[in-house]
């Protein structure tokens, strides 16, 4: 195939990197595992890690060969594979943790840093294999370092699994005081999704969904760097040239995803899959969505204006982005993690981002709550309560949003948690104390809306 990329594009952006922190946030391969079922466990666990370590075995060395070439960093290389929950439906037993364990086992002979696909997905029900994975939800983020999970338990066409979203909100509950000598840690590596995507590289909510080719290789793209040094170098802009501005440095930025996307492919023989459009922000300084929103002219994040001034960048970063690639996916636009970005924790420590506002943001960005850190004695019922909110936003518009809640044991709104690297630090966030119990115990499942009746 010709090579679509001129040199004057590549060189522009590798001088973006270190001095606007541009990065390619990850190459995320895909592997399904569906031949690796197995009515015995352990024979299923060896089949896993045999699969994984067999398909993923160049992940990490054509990774490095790209960035010695380009120049350009690729912060992380994972895997993705089928939801747990479909592959060991058939084991006998009442735990999937040997699973979780031989993909952390996987993931060290790789070098890769993370595993998605712990996953289940129970929008209308739960299956025997769902029971087993959500009930070992918890010993498997304990026992494992890379293996992250994710529960979708709700989508626009099935409506929201109320059962689902309680069990859940006592997994999040178990699973943090399980690692509470670690701040609630466990719970980092959980998503709880509406609409979760097939083909989402970003973790913690990757996994290999069944409309995928046997192994596939997804890129996600950063650079909330980039478009912050645009618009500091920009002056004042009305709405219509801003937008033209953050499309235009969103179409660049895509270009060297296609660019590290298809050359990966090429080397490692793996089908190439899309590119996440999304502005993944780290607690690094200048890389932080927040900061790109200040610079449109808000005072603080969390000022009125916020949500129109993120929902113009999702929607430019789109924009620009589907323009420069051939398939776009996973969760495209801009993240709005709480701890992995700075300039969203100075916003909440100075009072001006509130969890109701941050909730009313993710009606217009990539994800949903992402990163919150909570009161550690916040209860299974409010717990469960803001995963229902946010999940109804996903289901009433017709998009993906997810809960990574973390509700930190021993610690009150006002503390300050650190879980380190990516993860960052920040704010413990207050929540309401008031209490919609009697409401999240109703038990069932809220009906799709009339919208969702297209066929």
């Amino acid at each position: 195939m010709t090579n679509p990329f001129s040199l004057d594009e590549v060189i522009e952006l590798i001088s973006a990197v270190g001095v606007e922190t541009f990065d390619i946030r990850t190459i995320t391969l895909g592997i399904s595992l569906n031949s690796c079922s197995d009515e015995n466990l352990n024979r299923c666990a060896t089949k896993i890690y045999e699969k994984v370590v067999r398909v993923g075995r160049n992940l990490l060395p054509t990774a490095r060969h790209i960035e010695k070439k380009y120049g350009i960093p690729i912060v992380n290389r994972r895997l993705s594979v089928t939801p747990i929950a479909q592959v060991g439906g058939a084991c006998h037993g009442d735990t999937l943790v040997p699973l979780a364990q031989a993909l952390d086992r996987a993931a060290d002979e790789l070098g890769v840093d993370f595993v998605g696909g712990f996953t289940a997905h129970v929008q209308k029900g739960f299956k025997r294999g769902d029971q087993l994975l959500i009930n070992s939800i918890p010993d498997a983020l304990c026992a494992t370092k890379h293996v992250c999970s994710s529960v979708n338990v709700a989508t626009s066409a099935a409506g929201i699994n109320m059962d689902a979203v309680y069990r859940m909100a006592q997994i999040i509950k178990e699973a943090a005081e399980r690692s509470r000598d670690r701040d609630g840690l466990a719970c980092a590596k959980l998503v709880i999704f509406a609409n979760q995507p097939e083909d989402n590289p970003f973790m913690a909510g990757a996994c290999h969904g069944n409309g995928e080719a046997e192994a596939i290789l997804h890129v996600g793209i950063s650079g909330p760097g980039v478009v912050r040094a645009a618009l500091a170098n920009a002056g004042e802009l009305d709405f219509g040239e801003l937008s033209e501005l953050i499309k235009k440095t969103s179409f660049k930025i895509t270009r060297v995803g296609e660019l590290v996307g298809r050359e990966a492919s090429r080397m490692m023989g793996i089908p190439f899959g899309v590119i996440d459009l999304s502005l993944a922000p780290t607690p690094a300084e200048g890389d932080s969505i927040a900061d790109i929103l200040e610079l449109m002219g808000l005072e603080k994040v969390g000022a009125p204006g916020t949500t129109a001034a993120l929902a113009l960048l999702n929607d430019a970063v789109k924009k620009g982005g589907v323009m420069a690639c051939t398939y776009a996916g996973g969760l495209s636009g801009a993240f709005i993690p709480v701890t992995e970005d700075a300039g969203m924790c100075a916003a909440v420590e100075c009072g001006a981002l509130t969890i109701e506002k941050l909730e009313a943001m993710t009606a217009v960005c990539s994800v949903g709550l992402d990163m919150v850190a909570i009161p550690g004695d916040t209860s299974v019922e409010t717990l469960a309560g803001i995963i229902a909110d946010e999940m109804a936003i996903g289901v009433i518009n017709h998009k993906t949003t997810a809960c990574r809640l973390i509700p930190v044991p021993g610690k009150k709104a006002g503390d300050v948690v650190d879980f380190g690297g990516l993860l960052g630090k920040g704010p413990i966030m207050d929540v309401s104390k008031f209490s919609g119990g009697r409401f999240v115990r109703r038990g069932g499942r809220i009906p799709a809306p009339i919208h969702s009746m297209r066929n």
